[in-house]
């Protein structure tokens, strides 16, 4: 069947790997066995939470300024835009930071699916929400990232799990990816293949 919109994780895919979760766990005085960051949060009584925000906000601001493509994005995004395929995000970011990392490395994304917006990675929401809006079936839809999560949300929507391997934990994640890559370009190669 062929693929018709490709959404993207954004830290680590859109851009080089940058965050160092257990460096963010540190500053808001969680263990660093204490799961993913948002849910953590979640837990936390108003006023702790509302301090983790801003340690967690300065975080993802220092990301973006600091923020580096990597290898074959701008590219691989010209060349599916010239396909006319549609091109989400979604993210466990925020809009500003996915729109401020677009604005600083002259991309255009079609819509954007962030963490206020619904359930969060790994749940199906965001695939489907831009599904629906793009007008496409999730199974004519590649979901890209580069984490564990990224894959069962894409599984959970019906959508094809693509793992860009570009980290050392990739290989355990490799399990639940459709395609496994090591350059982002080379999702081209599974669309060019999928008509």
């Amino acid at each position: 069947m062929p693929i018709k919109a490709v959404i993207f994780d954004l830290d680590g895919t859109i851009t080089q790997p940058y965050f160092d979760f257990d460096t963010i766990r540190e500053d808001m005085g969680l263990a660093k066995d204490s799961g993913p960051v948002l849910e953590s949060m979640e837990k936390m009584p108003a006023r702790e939470r509302r301090r983790a925000e801003e340690i967690l906000r300065r975080h993802e601001e220092r990301a973006v300024a600091e923020s580096k493509l990597n290898i074959g994005t701008r590219e691989t995004l010209s060349a599916l835009r010239a396909a006319g395929i549609h091109i989400g995000v979604l993210t466990r970011n925020k809009r500003s930071n996915a729109l401020a990392i677009a604005g600083r490395h002259n991309l255009k994304f079609d819509a954007i699916v962030d963490r206020d917006d619904g359930p969060v990675k790994p749940d199906s929401f965001g695939v489907l929400h831009l599904c629906r809006q793009f007008g496409v079936e999730p199974r004519e839809t590649l979901l890209v990232g580069d984490y564990l999560f990224d894959l069962l949300c894409a599984k959970a929507a019906g959508a094809v799990a693509v793992l860009l391997a570009n980290h050392h934990q990739a290989e355990e994640f490799a399990e639940h990816a459709d395609f496994c890559i090591e350059n982002i370009s080379e999702i081209l190669q599974i669309i060019k293949d999928s008509r």
